[in-house]
C-alpha cells in the first residue's frame, strides 16, 4: 500500500492544512525575523569566508529601518551587519559597524581611533605591508584615491573636522576585516540606517570546494550547474568546521 493510500479521504483536508500551515510559519520567518545569504567577497576575511551561506537576524535591530514595534537593540560598534549597498541597493554587502552617530573616527597607520581612543580590533586581518596613504591613514582629503565615489569625495571633506570624520545621525561607518583588501565606508560613504537589513547569525553551511565566483549576471544555466555540483560534491567540498558556527 502506497503513502498516498495510507490517508483517506477525510484526512486529506487536514494534512493539507498543515502543510499549508507549516508554510505560512516558515515565509513569516523568512520575511520578518530570518533571511539567508552567501558571502560573495574576500572582505571580511577572516570572519566570514567566500562559501559561507549565513542567516541573517532581521529582528534583532527591529526590522529594516528600525520598523517594527517589538523590543529590539540598537546597532552598536564592532556588530556585523548585513545592508543594501548605497550605491546600488540592488546589492547587499557586509561589512563591520565600527562607527555610530556623532562619533568622530580615523585611521592612523592602520589602526582605527574613535573618538579618540584606539579600538581594539581581534578579528582585523591585514595581507599586506604595503602602504596606502588614503586606505591606512583615513580620512585624506588631499590625496584622492581612484575607488573613491566622486558624491563620497565630495562629502567626506565637508564632514572632517581635526583630521577626524564625523558620522551624522541616522547612519554609519563600516569597514571590512580584511582591511588591505575591502570596499568600505572609506570608498564610497556611510550606510543609512535605513538600508540596514540586520545581522549573521550562523553560518548553516560553508562551501570549500565549490567555484562560487558565479559572472556578475549569472544566466539560469549557470546557476543550474552551481546548484547540481554542489548537490552531488556535497561531503567533498562542505567545510565542516565551519558549519553551524556562530558569527562573531
Amino acid at each position: 500500500m502506497s503513502w498516498s493510500e495510507k490517508i483517506s479521504v477525510g484526512d486529506w483536508p487536514a494534512t493539507i492544512q498543515t502543510v499549508a500551515g507549516a508554510v505560512v510559519i516558515a515565509v513569516f520567518v523568512v520575511t520578518f525575523f530570518m533571511q539567508a545569504f552567501t558571502i560573495p567577497s574576500e572582505s571580511m576575511e577572516q570572519t566570514l569566508l567566500v562559501g559561507d551561506y549565513v542567516l541573517v537576524d532581521k529582528f534583532c535591530y527591529g526590522g529594516s529601518g528600525g520598523d517594527i514595534m517589538l523590543p529590539y537593540r540598537k546597532i552598536r560598534r564592532q556588530d556585523i551587519v548585513v545592508f543594501h549597498y548605497p550605491v546600488n541597493p540592488a546589492q547587499h554587502f557586509v561589512k563591520r559597524v565600527v562607527g555610530v552617530p556623532g562619533d568622530r573616527l580615523r585611521l592612523i597607520n592602520k589602526r582605527v581611533y574613535v573618538n579618540g581612543a584606539p579600538l581594539e580590533e581581534p578579528y582585523v586581518q591585514y595581507i599586506t605591508a604595503a602602504r596606502d596613504p588614503y586606505r591606512d591613514d583615513f580620512p585624506r582629503t588631499d590625496v584622492p584615491a581612484p575607488e573613491v565615489t566622486a558624491k563620497w569625495w565630495g562629502e567626506m571633506r565637508k564632514l572632517v573636522e581635526d583630521h577626524q570624520l564625523i558620522v551624522p545621525e541616522g547612519y554609519y561607518f563600516v569597514l571590512g576585516d580584511n582591511r588591505d583588501d575591502s570596499t568600505d565606508s572609506r570608498y564610497w560613504g556611510f550606510v543609512p540606517r535605513e538600508n540596514i537589513i540586520g545581522r549573521p547569525l550562523l553560518i548553516y553551511w560553508s562551501s570549500g570546494g565549490l567555484n562560487n565566483d558565479l559572472p556578475g549576471s549569472p544566466t539560469v544555466g549557470d546557476r543550474l550547474y552551481h546548484l547540481a555540483y554542489a548537490v552531488t560534491h556535497v561531503f567533498e567540498i562542505t567545510r565542516w568546521e565551519r558549519t553551524f558556527r556562530r558569527v562573531r
